[in-house]
């Protein structure tokens, strides 16, 4: 779920003094007393773990955690099917989180010099502060008998607008073997650091930028990475769950509903993943990934407006990396993604998505030069086209104190190496994000918890802020966030 738009960074002067609001309020959020803690409540209720057993901090998970995931959200054990369970047993887990934030960015505002009106004449810094909410998530999940398990996550924003954000039935250990497991619905991608247990909540920071990172002017929708999709999985492990793969065959829509793209563009992504057993340091895992397919570039049209299901022009598009979670201690762990990333020429001059990128709306209701009704059958690219191509970079260390406390900060890097219009700055849109952050859990039981969570973010992109009124040239984004929020489930 993301949780917030992305909000602008205040200017240079001011980040020490966010620092240091930040460790004052962390200091003063983090309570001195500890107690028992325990699993995520939809399952707790079920098993009776604690929480360390399968949370680093929840809701990220260890490598248990892992392996009890993979399993169907089963421990291998005769408690797991339903007739042994509890009649009062109810598998459903609510999340929603308070929070205090401030927003902070520089915008082209209108200007009144004599009591003239004059738009779009300067740039001013732009601060907000206050009480907020974050979306409600409805959980469920667990077995609907012995390795057949679900997942059903209803989803909404802020203002309780809902969608399914997860839908899919398993079908877990097929002919008694670990190595055969199918997955079927809407359901997050098998990435090694799962963005949907993200212990992130601003707008920069609430979501992983190299999973959904694009050059500008680029409209391939289709290979977000942290987006939810529909398909269907194979995924399959050793029995202790060292060695892990999966392959799955995705439709090319980024998890929308309806078909609203165009028939035959599927899209595959595959993972594979070793944990080595590094003693007193724990499980260490390396892995890899590919995220490949196709998908429509443009579409038939009635009076000039796309018409859903009829995208036609397919185009291919890749993601492709390397994925660590290693150990280096007993307090502290180092996650790292890369990634090289290429779309076709077609994508990167703005076809790929039929609804207009800049409001929101249908291409005719506000057309733009790269808007999808412009791009009929037989038009000619121009020949300043080019290939985007791009490299992503993640690294996000955690210390973990103890099961209730975790600290954590994240550096990620997303470089241009080609644009998609020759011409273009080498370094138009090219993003630097940094998130530090805390989250401490003074309770977790079976029925309820709650995190007191603490976050700063600090978001750059080149060239992508607004045009400065007097030298007419484009400036940067500069974003920053600071929130405090109380993360509760029940």
């Amino acid at each position: 779920m993301r949780m917030w738009a992305q909000s602008r960074l205040c200017q240079k002067a001011q980040r020490s003094t966010f620092l240091i609001t930040a460790a004052v309020a962390l200091a003063t959020f983090i309570p001195i007393t500890t107690q028992p803690a325990s699993a995520l409540p939809a399952f707790a209720r079920k098993y009776g773990l604690r929480c360390s057993a399968c949370h680093e901090s929840w809701p990220a998970l260890n490598n248990f955690g892992l392996k009890f995931r993979d399993n169907g959200y089963q421990l291998m054990n005769d408690r797991d099917a339903p007739i042994w369970q509890n009649p009062s047993y109810w598998p459903v887990t609510f999340r929603i989180t308070p929070i205090w934030h401030r927003l902070s960015s520089l915008q082209a505002v209108d200007t009144y010099p004599g009591g003239v009106y004059t738009p779009n004449s300067a740039l001013q810094r732009i601060t907000s502060t206050g009480f907020d909410v974050s979306g409600l998530d409805f959980h469920t999940g667990g077995t609907l008998d012995k390795n057949i398990s679900f997942y059903v996550l209803p989803s909404s924003d802020s203002t309780a607008t809902f969608h399914f954000e997860t839908v899919m039935a398993r079908f877990d250990n097929l002919m008694g073997s670990s190595w055969l497991n199918i997955k079927v619905g809407k359901f997050e991608l098998n990435n090694l650091l799962s963005e949907k247990r993200i212990l992130t909540l601003t707008g920069g920071g609430g979501i992983y930028q190299t999973y959904h990172f694009l050059p500008v002017g680029d409209a391939n929708i289709f290979g977000q990475m942290g987006d939810n999709q529909f398909g269907a999985e194979y995924m399959g492990h050793s029995y202790n769950d060292r060695t892990r793969v999966s392959a799955a065959l995705l439709s090319s829509n980024d998890g929308n509903v309806g078909l609203v793209t165009g028939a035959n563009s599927y899209s595959g992504f595959f993972t594979f993943d070793q944990g080595i057993d590094a003693g007193k340091l724990g499980i260490e895992r390396i892995g890899a990934y590919a995220f490949v397919g196709e998908a429509a570039t443009y579409y038939r049209t009635i009076n000039g407006a796309p018409i859903p299901g009829s995208g036609i022009g397919n185009k291919g598009f890749s993601r492709v990396g390397f994925t660590g979670q290693l150990y280096l201690g007993p307090h502290f762990d180092l996650n790292v993604v890369t990634q090289h990333g290429e779309d076709n020429v077609w994508f990167g001059q703005g076809y790929g998505n039929a609804i207009n990128p800049s409001n929101g709306t249908p291409c005719t209701a506000n057309p733009v030069p790269n808007c999808l009704p412009n791009g009929t059958p037989g038009i000619a690219l121009p020949a300043t086209a080019r290939t985007p191509s791009w490299n992503g970079y993640l690294f996000e260390g955690r210390y973990v104190y103890s099961p209730q406390l975790i600290f954590l900060a994240r550096y990620e890097a997303e470089r241009v190496s080609q644009q998609p219009t020759a011409g273009n700055p080498s370094n138009l849109g090219n993003v630097n994000n940094y998130v530090v952050g805390y989250r401490y859990n003074p309770f977790m039981t079976p029925r309820a918890g709650m995190a007191l969570h603490g976050e700063f973010n600090v978001y750059h992109q080149d060239l992508t802020g607004p045009t400065n009124p007097v030298t007419l040239a484009p400036t940067n984004t500069n974003t920053s966030e600071l929130l405090f929020g109380l993360d509760f489930d029940f």
